[in-house]
């Protein structure tokens, strides 16, 4: 046990079954072999959130019958986004004093408990549980709960869009979760018709889901629809943002972020944050990053949001050269320029 190093091998070791999702920026799986090299420094990891990896390790044993147990886990980061080595292994060093005060052999139901008072654990926000719970059902072959069926009916119209008070977050994360199944066309129904309040609650659900050209369409013109409007709301232009941030058409998903960054709405400093810890990828084309730092540089948060968001995006994985080469561009604005000169000043020293 001496030489185990790693938490994948340690949980490996006694028999469960291990599947990792990052809980932090996307409720998604990560792979065994990535998160093995992520724990070994070998490469950064590809999700960090507040400079800290933030993930669940769902641990589950078929053939004991055992009710499955959940871990999670926040590490902080170094400067290049990778596992500071030190903070995992004073992790395994207090989980491994815990199992021993517990005087008995290793049994699942002991080490899904081994992590009381461990400063590395974390409880996620409700919202996030509920869809963590929805995906991880659908994973291993579980029903819904109670929520689905009154949620598949008004995402289908049928108790009047107006109703939307009395759905469980639960179920409208279900219904997200399963839209592959059975839920697509009144999903696209109910995104063309629905009050903004349960749009929102449905966007930050698919926002974990590779969602289809379909549905991506569906965002598309609701959020087109917003844009033509005189003071179009920027919660419904941040939730489409959102729900269409994991689309597996990645030119819709350009053209939706685009629209709303060529209009004066953009200025708002949370549509601007949407873009960013949402649709980061689409930042490493030209056209999308020249045109998302000067929203930026000009947008309402000042030179304080700007600091922020470009700290936040320089963290993630291959996201530095793409951003550093859109800062040089030759015939950026002054505003930019300035901006740009004061975050590097702020950094620097």
């Amino acid at each position: 046990m001496n030489r185990i190093r790693t938490i994948t091998e340690f949980l490996e070791s006694t028999g469960v079954r291990l599947t990792i999702y990052d809980i932090g920026r996307r409720i998604i799986e990560i792979s065994r072999e990535d998160f093995l090299q992520f724990e070994k420094t070998e490469r950064a990891y590809p999700y960090p959130l507040q400079r800290q990896a933030w993930f669940a390790l769902l641990c589950d044993n078929a053939q004991s019958g055992t009710e499955p147990f959940i871990w999670f886990l926040r590490f902080p980061l170094d400067e290049q986004g990778k596992l500071i080595q030190a903070a995992r292994d004073d992790f395994m060093h207090r989980m491994m004093e815990r199992l021993e005060e517990k005087l008995a052999a290793e049994t699942e139901q002991q080490i899904a408990s081994a992590l009381e008072d461990n400063p590395y654990t974390f409880k996620p926000r409700d919202d996030r549980m509920a869809v963590f719970h929805a995906k991880t059902a659908l994973r291993m072959g579980q029903p819904p709960s109670e929520f689905y069926p009154h949620a598949r009916e008004y995402f289908r119209g049928d108790l009047g869009w107006d109703q939307w008070a009395f759905l469980g977050y639960q179920g409208i994360a279900e219904v997200a979760a399963r839209f592959s199944e059975e839920n697509q066309q009144d999903l696209v129904q109910a995104i063309a018709r629905m009050p903004i309040r349960p749009l929102e609650a449905l966007c930050h659900c698919l926002e974990n889901e590779a969602i289809s050209t379909t549905l991506t369409q569906a965002l598309l013109d609701r959020t087109l629809k917003e844009l033509d409007l005189a003071s179009p709301d920027s919660a419904l232009l941040q939730a489409t943002i959102r729900g269409a941030s994991l689309s597996a058409d990645q030119e819709l998903k350009l053209q939706l972020v685009l629209s709303i960054l060529n209009h004066p709405c953009s200025a708002d400093s949370n549509i601007l944050t949407a873009v960013s810890s949402r649709c980061w990828e689409l930042l490493k084309r030209d056209i999308t990053a020249a045109e998302y730092l000067e929203r930026l540089a000009n947008g309402d948060s000042g030179q304080e949001g700007f600091n922020q968001c470009l700290i936040d995006l320089l963290f993630l994985p291959s996201m530095r050269e793409p951003l550093l080469q859109a800062m040089r561009n030759p015939h950026r604005s002054e505003q930019l320029a300035l901006a740009m000169g004061t975050f590097l000043q702020s950094v620097g020293g």
